[in-house]
């Protein structure tokens, strides 16, 4: 097949999650035969944070301005093509949706990356900067981060013809369990962008442990905290930590600290790809609770969860290195088997022939 995607990022994974869930798809979608275009719009924060300019499994597309040299573009490469995509958060996705559905003949499928958020805008005012209400029923499909019964929302109340659990996924190429790497080594890690309703857990569940716990170190990867977050003195931070040490990072840290949205826990199942990616390298997880996570994880077993610092202290002091690697190798096992860039290429193939052929 010839596959258009039109997603915020695939170069940059700067601020964002959606680089490395385009990243993995598409080079499995080439893996299998597939050809995919990928246009992003070549934006300043992007261009200077670019950790893969030239994805070598896409043809990729810049462009830096929808109506002088975007939409010509997009219109002519999708003329001849088998399904296109656009992603949630695509800047210019209304204009692009109108625009293909109109001129373009191959079926037209939103992925959203951001399913609750999404939801809460359209359910608040109707759209979204990326979705409007009115435009979901042309999609032939609608890719959802999100499962449970949200995806009945996006059917019943928006008019969907077909809604599908499209959760994000891990390359294990990229993400196996990896030789220690000192710079990296700590007792708990946080590998996230900054967002203020997720912050108060991190300070509870990470900087809190850290004070209480003198002689450990902790680390806290990610753009955008505020200059003067009171992180406790053994907390070390990365202002920005590119996704070819976030494996060195997984593999460095007795824990993985895994915290969720605001509008995700709201939602209830929405793993994180963070998730996928640390339990890809075995590393024993911690993380806040959520509706639907046992459908991902069975607590106790491949994961714990904590709601408290008290909690985390005790993780990180009682469990022993043995029961540690345990619980990280069934959640590795676990994440393997479901939750591979080539089981959503698959998903996406079959996606494809249901709306091609029903």
């Amino acid at each position: 097949m010839k596959i258009v995607m039109l997603g915020l990022s695939i170069t940059s994974s700067w601020g964002n999650g959606h680089a490395t869930t385009f990243r993995a798809l598409c080079r499995e979608l080439h893996r299998r035969g597939h050809t995919i275009v990928f246009f992003e719009k070549d934006v300043e924060w992007y261009r200077s944070n670019r950790d893969l300019p030239k994805p070598p499994y896409v043809d990729l597309r810049l462009y830096t301005d929808w109506q002088q040299d975007g939409a010509l573009a997009t219109k002519h490469t999708a003329h001849d093509a088998d399904a296109v995509l656009v992603g949630s958060y695509f800047p210019d996705a209304i204009a692009a949706t109108v625009m293909l559905k109109q001129d373009c003949k191959a079926p037209l499928l939103f992925y959203d990356i951001d399913t609750p958020i999404t939801l809460a805008a359209l359910r608040l005012h109707g759209q979204c900067e990326y979705l409007r209400a009115q435009d979901i029923p042309l999609y032939a499909a609608y890719l959802s981060f999100t499962g449970g019964p949200v995806l009945r929302e996006i059917e019943q109340s928006f008019g969907s013809p077909m809604v599908v659990p499209f959760y994000c996924s891990v390359d294990p190429e990229l993400y196996h369990r990896t030789p220690v790497k000192k710079e990296f080594a700590c007792a708990l890690s946080y590998l996230g962008t900054y967002a203020a309703d997720r912050q108060p857990k991190l300070m509870d569940l990470l900087n809190a442990p850290a004070a209480q716990l003198s002689m450990e170190r902790f680390l806290v990867a990610g753009p955008m905290y505020p200059a003067d977050t009171p992180w406790s003195s053994n907390v070390v931070t990365h202002p920005h930590l590119p996704p070819s040490d976030h494996a060195a990072l997984y593999s460095s840290s007795r824990f993985v600290l895994n915290l969720t949205r605001a509008d995700m826990v709201a939602a209830g199942y929405s793993p994180s790809v963070r998730l996928f990616e640390a339990s890809a390298c075995a590393a024993p997880l911690i993380s806040d609770t959520w509706p639907g996570l046992e459908e991902f994880f069975t607590p106790g077993v491949d994961i714990v969860l904590a709601s408290t610092a008290d909690e985390v202290v005790r993780m990180l002091t009682n469990m022993s290195e043995a029961d540690a690697r345990r619980m990280g190798e069934a959640a590795q096992a676990r994440t393997l088997a479901k939750h591979t860039a080539a089981r959503r290429a698959e998903e996406f193939e079959q996606v494809v022939e249901r709306v091609l052929h029903g």
